[in-house]
Order: C-alpha cells, then structure tokens, then sequence
C-alpha cells in the first residue's frame, strides 16, 4: 500500500491512498478530502503512513504495474496483427448489419449501431469493426464517419447470391486472405484434424507469437468448422477441399455428394490399377482395415468410423501406414478385385470382430492364407468364436460412453503395440491355419 501526502505545517493533507494487491489488502479506496470530511477519516489514513512506509523497508518493492492494468487482475496484452481477434462468424455480424440496414451501401456508423443496439464507441464496437476490416468484410475505421461492404464483403452477405458464390466468398476472406490460417488449411488438408499441441507448433513454426498461438488456432479451427470445410468423416473431424463442400449446394441426388466426400477422402490413398507392380510396391506402406461396412447411419458403420478414427488411425500415425478401408478404395476397377487385393497385398490387416461380420470373418480367413501380420480387435459385448479366441484380440468397452472414453488413451497403447509386435514378426506369423494345418501351404504347390 503507497500513500501520497502533501505537507503543511503539522497537518498533512491526504491527496491519494492507493491500494495494491499484497494479500492482505485487495479493495481499492480513494479518499479525496475537501470541506466537510471527516476528521477521523482523516486521521486514520494519515496514520497509515509511518506502518506502510516501515513496511516498505522490510519487503521488496512489487514491480510496476503495466499502464492500464486493473488492480487484482491482468489483462492478456495481444502480441500480433497476423490474424483478426474474432471468428469470420463474429466479424460477420458487422458486414450483415450493414447489408441489412443500407442494401449494400455505406452507412453512418452511429445510426448503424444504434440499429444493432450496440454503443458506437465502446471497445466491443470498435473491436468488432476492426475484425470485419481485417477478414475485408468491410472498409472504415471505428472513428469514420461511414461504413462500408467491401465487394467479396457484400457477396458474403447478399440474399440474392447464389449459396455457393456466397461460400466461397466466405472462404477466400475468412481462410485463404489470411497466409496463417491459408497454410495451416493447405497443410492439413485432406487429413484429419491434428491435436492441438501439432496445431500450435504449426502456428508458431509461420511466426505467431507463444502468447497468440493457443488463439490463432482456435480461431482457425472455429472459422473451418463454420465454413463446413472441417466435418466429420469416419469418426474423426477431417479437412476437405472447398470444392467438397460446394458440390452439397449443387443440383444433384444427395448420394453423389456423400460419393464425393469419399472421394476426397480416398487421394491420399491412390494407387494403382489391380494387380500391377506399382501397386504391389505401394502395398508396403499399407494398413487395410476389414471391418463391417454396411450402409450410412446404421449402427455398425457409426461403429466402423467411431473405431476407424478415434483408435485404429491414432495408433498408426508413429509407422507410417495409411490407413484404407473398402468404402474409401477410390480406384477404377471391381471392388471386390481391389479389396481382395489389399487384403493379400497389405503390409499390414487391422481386423475388426464386432458384430460377428460374416464378410469380415471370410476377409480374415483369405488374410490367414497369405500368413501375413494381422492385428484383431472387437467389442466386448462379442464373444469371439474359439478358433480365434485364441489370438491375442483388443477389447474395447463400448457398453456406454462413461466406459469407452477414460480408456481410449490405453486402448490406443494397446494397439499400437499389437501393431509393433505384429510387424517385428512379420516373417513368422502364426494364425489358426499355420498352428492346426502346418502343412496348407504345401499342399498348394502339389
């Protein structure tokens, strides 16, 4: 606690009592006298002084107090212009407001947030027109007279635009005008969303400031998200090309976008035609994953994705296989050529047993016959049939989500070394048929 004081005579005439936070004191009082004050006020602040003056020589002096700082609290100072302070949704309000209350033309800022019923020079107000100036939504700064919507600012807003010219206005201002989160996008694209730690190494590897860098994501990952270029696909959340999304506002059945989405999805597994050497080679940085695939919203291909994502493909990521299953082979040719010659060919199987499949135990039995690495997993609720019983299967508690999320992190170490172990025996993989009928192979070659 400091105390300033003025001096005359024996009195002494208390002009300001400042409180600082020490653990004991944490109001803040200012007494101002004049006429009529209290004289015992007075005197109790006056005598204050000698204490805290003593004070002061006995502990260390706290630093000072950045300008502007608010007494028992900090106030986070931004540290970068590299990225607006608002989502592309926030920001997005001003331009609307805008289009709504002048038809596209330049309007007085007062009268504009009079409409909205925001104050015109509080700190909410000029943040938000310095943010929709930033995504170059709109031209005029929180002191100009008028505001106005840039060209690509009205597209984004319009009511008689097409919904995908309007999208991709949106897209180019809140993610391709902006180099941070355009190479945060073009990096990550076609993947699945990498966690945050990955995210922000990303972002401070372009330059944000350590401070910034928690928001810059957050702002770049809820700007995707609203644009729809960040949905769920497969039980993980996945970046998709822009073009993805707008081929959902084109005419068309609904089953040409899904076939599109899968699509996108399948580039980063393209190979080549059936059977050729290329392909074989490709094989070798493989995983295909044999699970049940049946149609879209049922039960087991909720479950598919759900495993697919949130287990099979995070225990991968440390060996470098992509990960393929049947549904996403984006390849000229019969599918059941393709799938049977994944199933062969693959460094790698990853097995699913949920659900007691029969095409999926009928995949098993091909994988056995080629004695190559497999790893199996099933739910508990399934009660594995012997003569697989006896292989090492990771279990998965899926009796309700209160089981299944505590123990995804274990899950994922349990598979990832089932996967290790897999491949450090690839040369000598046994399964039923290698253990009950030794002599299979041979009698192929009579």
């Amino acid at each position: 606690m400091s105390l300033t004081s003025t001096t005359k005579g024996d009195s002494q005439e208390v002009t300001a009592l400042e409180v600082e936070d020490r653990g004991d004191i944490t109001d803040e009082r200012r007494v101002s006298p004049g006429p009529g004050v209290d004289k015992d006020i007075k005197d109790a602040s006056v005598s204050a002084a000698p204490a805290t003056r003593n004070a002061t020589t006995t502990k260390k002096t706290a630093p000072p107090k950045a300008v502007g700082a608010r007494d028992g609290a900090t106030r986070r100072t931004r540290r970068t212009t590299l990225f607006p302070a608002a989502t592309f949704e926030d920001a997005l309000e001003l331009a609307s407001a805008i289009f709504k209350n002048g038809s596209g033309q330049p309007v007085r800022r007062i009268t504009l947030f009079d409409t909205m019923g925001k104050s015109p020079d509080s700190g909410a107000s000029r943040q938000l027109i310095t943010n929709s100036a930033k995504y170059g939504l709109t031209t005029g700064s929180y002191s100009a007279e008028q505001l106005a919507l840039t060209p690509e600012g009205l597209t984004a807003v319009a009511d008689d635009v097409s919904p995908a010219a309007q999208l991709r206005a949106r897209f180019r201002l809140a993610i391709e005008s902006n180099p941070i989160f355009k190479n945060l996008y073009e990096t990550y694209l076609g993947n699945r969303l990498p966690v945050q730690a990955v995210l922000a190494d990303k972002a401070r590897e372009l330059g944000v400031p350590a401070d910034d860098v928690a928001e810059c994501i957050d702002t770049f990952t809820v700007n995707t998200k609203f644009l729809g270029v960040l949905r769920s696909i497969s039980g993980a959340e996945r970046f998709v090309s822009i073009d993805t999304v707008v081929d959902d506002f084109l005419p068309g059945p609904r089953g040409q976008q899904g076939q599109t989405t899968a699509s996108v999805e399948a580039q980063s597994h393209s190979t080549s035609p059936v059977g050729s050497e290329s392909r074989r080679a490709n094989m070798d940085t493989v995983c295909f994953y044999i699970t049940p695939i049946v149609e879209e919203g049922s039960d087991q291909r909720k479950h598919s994705d759900l495993f697919m994502g949130a287990l099979i493909e995070p225990a991968l990521a440390e060996f470098g296989l992509n990960l393929v299953r049947a549904d996403k082979i984006g390849e000229a040719g019969m599918i059941t050529g393709q799938v049977i010659e994944h199933i062969v060919a693959s460094k790698l199987v990853i097995v699913d047993l949920s659900y007691h499949n029969p095409n999926v135990f009928y995949e098993l039995a091909l994988r056995h016959a080629v004695r190559k690495p497999i790893v199996q997993i099933s739910r508990l609720a399934d009660k594995l049939p012997f003569d697989i019983s006896q292989v090492r299967t990771v279990v998965v508690d899926t009796t309700d989500i209160y089981s299944f999320v505590p123990q995804l992190e274990s899950l994922k170490a349990q598979i990832a070394a089932q996967i290790r172990k897999t491949l450090d025996e690839a040369s000598d993989v046994e399964n039923p048929l290698s253990v009950f009928a030794p002599h299979f192979w041979d009698s192929l070659k009579s």
